[in-house]
């Protein structure tokens, strides 16, 4: 697998970071960490015809343009980081399977009741069985996708 310039932080870094931010917007603002309440918040907002975002979509903006500006400044090289995916099919079938991935994981997530990250990161921190059982079932059914995917890829389906 080839080294990228943009390389992930290691597990050590990133997990006290993420649980820093999840204090820090529970003492700050007294809510919970995670991507679907900006989504739906851009959305509200959107159909308002206003351009005045809560702090949920204000915090979705920064992720996809800070994601946006990392791609600039590494080179642009993105969707390297995708492992078997990236290296087995082009890029416009990686494109639409991400869009496809993020459609379903969009609908599962407002279905659920928050995202990966809110039910993941936050429901689980406050103790919540709901987030527990949410996280489990996101995990599952991520893994077995990835092994029926490999697995329909590798037998030539």
């Amino acid at each position: 697998m080839r080294e990228t310039f943009a390389s992930q932080a290691p597990w050590y870094v990133a997990g006290p970071l993420l649980g820093l931010c999840v204090i820090a917007v529970l003492a700050l603002l007294n809510g919970r960490l995670g991507v679907v309440g900006g989504f739906s918040d851009v959305v509200d907002r959107v159909s308002e015809r206003s351009l005045r975002l809560g702090w949920k979509g204000t915090f979705l903006v920064g992720l996809v343009g800070g994601s946006l500006l990392w791609a600039l400044v590494s080179g642009g090289r993105t969707g390297d980081g995708y492992g078997w995916l990236t290296e087995t099919f082009s890029a416009p079938f990686v494109a639409l399977a991400l869009l496809v991935a993020g459609v379903c994981i969009g609908v599962g997530a407002k279905t659920a009741g928050g995202c990966t990250a809110g039910n993941g990161l936050s429901g689980n921190a406050f103790g919540s069985r709901a987030a527990l059982v949410a996280t489990l079932t996101f995990m599952a059914v991520a893994v077995g996708v990835s092994f029926v995917t490999k697995w329909i890829w590798g037998a030539g389906l």
